[in-house]
């Protein structure tokens, strides 16, 4: 039997919005149209399992409460995907719009509720009605941001009115480059949005990406960094309505590593994925390619290499075929609570 696929974390963006990204440079591979026909050509290993993904929004310039409008030009551009109404040049058909199965856009959550609900009301206002229906929750990065960042009294009121709306919040941190700060504040934080919200439906789901990105340049189980991630893991997989994504080891490695054998890679993580397994259980987890960001490094063969990466995990922990369903589809459908 051929399990559907929800990929449940990419970027898309053409070429002439690049700039507009914050990791933007010139000579990175990423500098160039990353749209649907790219990423089609990427995952037509799967094609036939393919069900969609998730479009998660890639990081555009922005000033938390003053200029929104490279995200809101990012919204447009979601919108065009949506709808099925490319520009010319952009990489996608009309026939390609049913594959979006879903779109997280940025939004200022340290500002503080007033400019949260403008902001919001403004991502209605633009979106158009097809594309808000797809809107299942918001994004804002944690990982670049100063400590304490996401403890603020504004940050919180901001998760809770997610919840209370029904969105979902997709936080992005990095123990890899900012320490084990990151894991705990992650902590407190799903703590605190989630205190003092009596009807459990209206407590904001967290969905964590990139197993919270942690160094896979040193692997080793002895390190102290793998010690305070695994802790971190197992604390995490204790919160409510909290789901943890497949996704974004590759960025994590050495070069010498990400350029090895699937096999080779599974091997060298498997001490990750087995934590993430017992900490978080098939029912909490997803898969996520994070493409195209994955192929920086890999190359063109990234999705299809972790997809083969994932595939082995399922194996090695012996998952039934109800769990490795959840794990490639039933788990993005239940945490972004998609139709179907």
């Amino acid at each position: 039997m051929s399990i559907p696929i929800i990929d449940s974390h990419i970027h898309l963006w053409n070429e002439a919005e690049a700039p507009s990204h914050n990791w933007y440079a010139s000579d990175s591979p990423l500098a160039t149209r990353h749209s649907i026909a790219e990423y089609r050509e990427a995952t037509s290993s799967s094609a036939s399992q393919l069900s969609g993904f998730i479009y998660i929004e890639a990081d555009r310039k922005n000033d938390d409460s003053k200029d929104w409008s490279e995200p809101l030009n990012e919204l447009a551009w979601m919108r065009r995907i949506i709808e099925g109404k490319p520009q010319e040049g952009e990489g996608h058909t009309a026939d390609n719009a049913k594959l979006c199965l879903g779109i997280i856009p940025w939004a200022p959550i340290a500002s503080g509720l007033p400019k949260l609900k403008e902001y919001i009301a403004t991502v209605e206002e633009q979106a158009g009605e097809a594309a808000w229906a797809k809107v299942k929750g918001f994004r804002y990065l944690l990982q670049d941001k100063p400590n304490k960042t996401g403890l603020t009294e504004e940050f919180i009121d901001g998760l809770k009115l997610l919840g209370e709306k029904g969105w979902v919040f997709d936080a992005g941190v990095d123990q890899h480059r900012r320490g084990r700060v990151q894991l705990e504040e992650l902590v407190e934080i799903i703590d605190r949005a989630h205190d003092g919200v009596e009807d459990e439906d209206k407590k904001v789901v967290f969905i964590i990406n990139h197993l919270c990105k942690p160094d896979l340049t040193i692997i080793s189980q002895t390190d102290p960094s793998f010690i305070a991630w695994r802790s971190a893991m197992f604390t995490l997989g204790k919160c409510r309505r909290t789901y943890m994504k497949l996704s974004g080891l590759f960025e994590e490695m050495s070069d010498s590593l990400k350029t090895q054998s699937a096999e080779q890679i599974f091997s060298a993580i498997l001490p990750w994925l087995a934590v993430v397994i017992a900490a978080f259980g098939p029912e909490r987890i997803m898969f996520g390619s994070n493409w195209p960001v994955c192929t920086v490094g890999v190359g063109e063969e990234a999705w299809k290499k972790w997809h083969k990466i994932v595939d082995m995990m399922c194996d090695m922990a012996g998952l039934s075929q109800e769990d490795q369903t959840m794990v490639w589809s039933g788990t993005a459908k239940k945490a972004y609570n998609l139709e179907g």
